[in-house]
């Protein structure tokens, strides 16, 4: 094949399949125009309604006397996502990158809980996830400086992934151990009734949290307790260092457009960034 020919084809392929599918890409996935702009403005209040209506329907008195309208509101709202559900996965070139996105698999859990329910009463009430698609309120509201820190975060929290998943198998091993050693020393005549037990003990010891239902009664058994609850104190304060020294090297990429890729729908790219950072499409 000639090298015109491959330029062709890839011309063809940087381009939206159809000016239909580019305009509905336009509307539903840019905020940078008034359609866009409406759509997301709409899609925001229908989120907030729906969520208001499933969090109604778990009250009993209004359940028993709205129930059936709130019933059919929550189908309605059901429908509707849907709909957009799959209009978004008909205006990108890539349907599949963006359902295995944060917001595509966001975007189909907020749709399943009401068909689940179907068969599983009850499921409904997780629809409440759809509160998660608010997030696309700072693209809308054009708060860029909040969507680049939430940039940052996340990639600060990425970068630390390994060092925190090495300290939390270390807290483990030593949860395990001391709750070995806690029911050796306390036993089941104290309410240790098993390993299970004790490193349940010395989960909620460690952490700080207390709940005080489990508690030590022998002298050797508060001693270790009292070592337990200072190992916590120094514990809290690891992830936090870890995650504030990397948070300090992410801060150095600022600035990101409210664009997002026509391939892949990935937001996030550079003012100036003319090809798509996750999948290399044309923007």
């Amino acid at each position: 094949m000639s090298r015109e020919a491959h330029q062709i084809i890839g011309s063809a392929e940087e381009r939206p399949s159809t000016k239909r599918r580019a305009r509905l890409h336009e509307v539903i996935f840019e905020s940078d125009t008034r359609a866009g702009r409406a759509f997301d403005l709409i899609l925001i209040w229908l989120i907030l309604l729906s969520v208001a209506t499933v969090v109604l329907e778990s009250v009993r008195e209004i359940r028993e006397q709205y129930g059936v309208l709130l019933y059919g509101l929550e189908w309605l709202f059901t429908v509707l996502f849907t709909i957009e559900y799959l209009l978004r996965l008909l205006s990108v070139r890539r349907p599949l990158r963006y359902a295995t996105s944060f917001f595509g698999v966001v975007d189909l859990l907020a749709v399943i809980p009401t068909y689940l329910s179907i068969i599983v009463p009850g499921s409904q009430y997780l629809l409440v996830v759809r509160i998660l698609r608010l997030l696309r309120v700072f693209r809308l509201l054009k708060l860029s400086e909040y969507v680049t820190e939430a940039d940052t975060l996340r990639r600060a929290l990425r970068a630390s992934q390994r060092k925190i998943s090495v300290f939390l198998s270390a807290v483990v091993l030593l949860v395990v151990i001391i709750g070995a050693m806690m029911y050796v020393v306390e036993g089941e005549a104290n309410g240790f009734t098993s390993i299970p037990v004790s490193i349940y003990w010395a989960i909620v010891t460690l952490t700080t949290v207390g709940y005080g239902d489990l508690s030590p009664k022998t002298p050797l058994g508060q001693m270790l307790a009292s070592i337990v609850m200072v190992i916590g104190y120094g514990i809290i304060a690891v992830p936090t260092g870890i995650v504030s020294v990397e948070l300090a090297h992410a801060v150095r990429e600022r600035g990101i457009s409210g664009q997002a890729c026509p391939s892949c729908s990935a937001e996030g790219h550079d003012p100036d960034a003319v090809w798509c950072k996750y999948c290399g499409a044309k923007l």
